[in-house]
């Protein structure tokens, strides 16, 4: 399965690599959150990227498998930082989906 996951483009491709799916799930009243919120905002934004938030609160299915994690970070619907989440990870991780020096 290569492109998607390993961030390469298929031989002969030309066009742009799809966005990576960005998501934060947090939660009410979660201080860490609004730091998170930050930090994830700041790294899509330098890479001309868009995400999205997504909370336990109104999703029993997230709150039983991330409780205790808040916030998290997926990335492509796989979970990549949980609790302070660091930026030079994320930039990284983002920029190999994008399939760009890293």
């Amino acid at each position: 399965m290569s492109g998607a996951s390993t961030g390469e483009r298929p031989p002969g491709y030309r066009g742009a690599m799809p966005s990576p799916d960005v998501v934060l799930i947090t939660k009410a009243d979660c201080h860490l959150c609004s730091a998170a919120r930050a930090a994830v905002e700041r790294v899509t934004q330098g890479l001309g990227i868009g995400w999205r938030e997504q909370s336990i609160d109104d999703d029993a299915e997230l709150r039983e498998r991330f409780a205790e994690e808040i916030p998290v970070v997926l990335v492509d619907g796989v979970q990549r930082d949980f609790w302070k989440i660091d930026e030079v990870r994320l930039e990284r991780t983002l920029r190999r989906a994008l399939g760009q020096q890293a």
